[in-house]
């Protein structure tokens, strides 16, 4: 095997482990930074959920009281977890956040939608066991599709909530003629009552990833070929061109041409292999002439 195939052999073979060693490392990076855009995707929907919870509580809900007091039709939009979840339904229309789901999972809410199923109950359970964590992400299967869900804890900051969600007795009629009086109350300041929590096919999220991942791994191909061909050219013109010419004049020498030349040579490693040549050769010659001259006398 000549020099040139085994220095190919080499570099491909490093190629080779690289890109599988490198190539896990960045499926990961990758997946990584596209669940992280995700995740800051997730949290500025909660941020404006939020600002619109807020304004509906302090703002629409003085305003529709009175008449959630006297009529004996509930008016959901009264709620703040009811207008939040109608917006974010009129906000998927857009067709980047088409695939974003949102929802209030409580464990025991007014409107039965809201219910946390039993996956979102464990999310609960877990804020409420460690209450200083901000926020949770993971994936899970839901109804045979892959979804990868950011949740944050919910409780209730605001003392006016409780009005319908204390007791039964202190509930507006019309909430308890459309919701009856089981669910939905019990609720206290600041406990921990359900989640925020926001759902995407985690399609998406791998879909990016490997788009990245056969880009990047793309341009790491294109760049190594061009240095296995500059590698290549670079061996052939300063090495493996020198050391034939070298190889055919030692040949032409050991078959007794002694006026084959080595040539002048660069000062480096194969410049000192011509001169070694280069010594043996006259150091051959010396010795030629010395056992002609001992046979002619």
């Amino acid at each position: 095997m000549k020099i040139g195939t085994k220095a190919n052999l080499i570099l491909i073979t490093v190629f080779i482990i690289g890109i599988l060693v490198s190539g896990i490392v960045l499926s990961n990076v990758l997946t990584n930074k596209a669940e992280n855009e995700i995740n800051s995707k997730a949290v500025i929907l909660m941020a404006m959920n939020n600002s619109l919870r807020n304004y509906t509580n302090e703002r629409v809900g003085p305003l529709l009281l009175p008449q959630v007091e006297i009529q004996d039709n509930f008016i959901p939009e009264s709620i703040p977890a009811y207008s939040v979840r109608e917006v974010f339904e009129s906000f998927r229309a857009n067709p980047e956040y088409a695939n974003f789901f949102y929802k209030d999972a409580t464990l025991n809410p007014t409107n039965l939608r809201d219910k946390a199923d039993s996956f979102e109950t464990k999310i609960v359970n877990k804020f409420r066991q460690e209450p200083n964590t901000p926020s949770l992400s993971g994936s899970r299967t839901m109804a045979g599709t892959n979804l990868y869900y950011t949740a944050k804890p919910f409780a209730i900051k605001n003392e006016s909530c409780l009005r319908c969600h204390s007791t039964p007795e202190n509930a507006p009629k019309s909430q308890l003629t459309t919701y009856g009086s089981e669910n939905g109350f019990g609720w206290n300041l600041n406990e921990i009552l359900g989640i925020q929590i926001v759902y995407v096919p985690a399609e998406q999220i791998l879909n990016n990833a490997h788009q990245s991942f056969i880009l990047v791994t793309g341009i790491v191909a294109i760049v190594f070929t061009f240095v296995i061909i500059v590698m290549n050219l670079l061996l052939k013109r300063i090495i493996l061109q020198r050391i034939r010419k070298i190889a055919i004049v030692a040949e032409q020498v050991s078959v007794g041409n002694m006026d084959a030349s080595f040539g002048k040579q660069n000062k480096d490693e194969i410049g000192d292999l011509a001169e070694a040549f280069n010594r043996m050769k006259y150091s051959l010659e010396i010795a030629m002439n010395m056992l002609n001259k001992k046979k002619n006398s």
